[in-house]
């Protein structure tokens, strides 16, 4: 039998990349992530490797020194990172999404400044809009830009800021009260450069230290506090003629990151299944192995065809943006049921285990606490159903 969630029409290209990645993530993250995540600890080296293997410049355009690789590819190297350890591919996610936004909508002299040096992982990105008080709602953005004279003073505070330590440049959402009747137009988006670290890592841009998590752990979330902080009007991203378009600049890295989000889930699903079908083949009772007893073998079933589903609505939401095309509801399809699978496929994982998924040497343990976080990021399951429902009713309008 074929292994679970193969993607057909892929190049010869994308195939040896994907063959390098799951490789890398066999020989190089599992042996290490439970360590690493119990202890907390940055993974610098397996970080240094991705770098070599030019994965932080995986869908930058070649003349800026990156691959010129597709969404589909990204995802896919995304579900095998996932497949090895949750937390690698949040430091690359937000990175990309960053290297998106300002691929797309950046002026040319910030695509010529910033892209070469993300392409090799020498500025890492990092994306900001929730806030303390304000999480899928953005209309209720409180940090705001206050033009003065070409420059702009920026204050407010943010909140679960992924790779906010050890980022250069952050892609922050607030509110520029342009006059818009929308206060969707009265938000713009602006690229603030720092130091890497915690601390006061620029004139007024503070990032205070790790917010402590169940799950997610190697990967630093952060606040981030901004007091004063003066940009001029080229940090506005695309330039000073884009402010107010910073909302639907967002949007356009967020569906690309709902992919993301969604192919994170298909990678946990997969190892998940990988260390339940192996620990019910291995695992005997009344005399046979687990796996010959019918209970756990319809699990198998279910926990299967769930990842080919999740695999295959992730995979069309990126060829479709691939393409050119709209694909919000798709996209917003794909990282709900990916999520809400992930929780489950995981969840009976660990019924198959038994007492020993509850113990922390085994690797299960850790996926319970990551599985999650899925539900959650990048918007919840009710604004999915939200985007859909939407989409579906403009689509079927009488």
């Amino acid at each position: 039998m074929a292994r679970l969630a193969q993607t057909p029409g892929l190049t010869d290209e994308q195939q040896s990349i994907l063959e390098t990645v799951r490789e890398f993530a066999d020989k190089e993250i599992i042996p290490h992530a439970q360590r690493l995540e119990h202890a907390d600890e940055y993974p610098t080296d397996i970080l240094d490797g991705m770098k070599e293997m030019g994965l932080f410049g995986l869908t930058i355009a070649e003349e800026y020194g990156g691959l010129g690789e597709s969404l589909l590819t990204y995802a896919l190297v995304v579900e095998e990172l996932s497949r090895g350890w949750m937390s690698i591919s949040g430091i690359v996610n937000t990175h990309f999404i960053v290297a998106y936004l300002i691929s797309q909508h950046g002026s040319v002299e910030q695509r010529a400044l910033l892209l070469p040096r993300m392409a090799t992982g020498e500025v890492r990105g990092a994306f900001s809009m929730s806030e303390p008080e304000c999480g899928s709602d953005v209309s209720a953005i409180k940090s705001k830009a206050v033009r003065d004279g070409d420059r702009f003073v920026i204050d407010g505070q943010k909140m679960w800021l992924t790779n906010g330590a050890y980022s250069s440049v952050v892609a922050t959402l607030v509110r520029t009260e342009t006059g818009a009747d929308s206060v969707y137009g009265n938000m713009s988006t602006f690229l603030l450069e720092k130091e890497p670290g915690f601390g006061e890592t620029a004139p007024g841009l503070t990032i205070p230290g790790k917010i402590e998590k169940m799950g997610y752990k190697g990967v630093e979330t952060t606040e981030m506090v901004l007091d004063g902080v003066t940009v001029p009007d080229s940090a506005v991203l695309g330039g000073a003629d884009q402010v107010g378009r910073g909302f639907y600049q967002m949007m356009d890295g967020i569906e690309v990151g709902r992919v993301n989000v969604a192919a994170r889930a298909c990678g946990i699903s997969i190892r998940a299944f990988e260390l339940a079908v192996g620990y019910a083949q291995q695992r005997r009772t009344f005399g046979e192995p687990l796996a010959k007893h019918q209970a756990i073998a319809f699990k198998l079933a279910e926990m299967g065809t769930k990842i080919e589903a999740a695999h295959a609505l992730m995979v069309n939401a990126a060829r479709l943006k691939d393409a050119g095309q709209r694909n919000d509801v798709e996209a917003g399809m794909a990282k709900l049921l990916a999520s809400e699978y992930c929780a489950e496929v995981v969840q009976e994982a660990f019924r198959i285990h038994g007492g020993y998924g509850y113990s922390k040497e085994y690797e299960i343990e850790r996926l319970m606490r990551e599985a999650p976080f899925l539900l959650i990021g990048e918007g919840t399951s009710e604004i999915q159903k939200t985007i859909i429902s939407r989409g579906l009713l403009r689509e079927y309008k009488l």
